[in-house]
């Protein structure tokens, strides 16, 4: 295997770093409860999950 020659400097090693960033997701707001969510996700909405603006599983908890 090979082996570093010289010790790379922080520096060094902090400018070749540089483009691994976090990036912010991106988001979209449901037409039908205007809840703010993952694209191409299922969400909930009072218990509601939801894909697509459809609602998948309605919440049947007994109250």
């Amino acid at each position: 295997m090979a082996h570093p020659k010289r010790k790379t400097s922080k520096s060094r090693r902090d400018k070749r770093r540089t483009h691994y960033k976090a990036e912010l997701p991106s988001l979209t707001v449901c037409k039908e409860t205007g809840a703010v969510h993952t694209p191409h996700r299922a969400y909930t909405v009072d218990g509601n999950l939801y894909y697509n603006g459809k609602l998948i599983i309605e919440n049947t908890a007994v109250v």
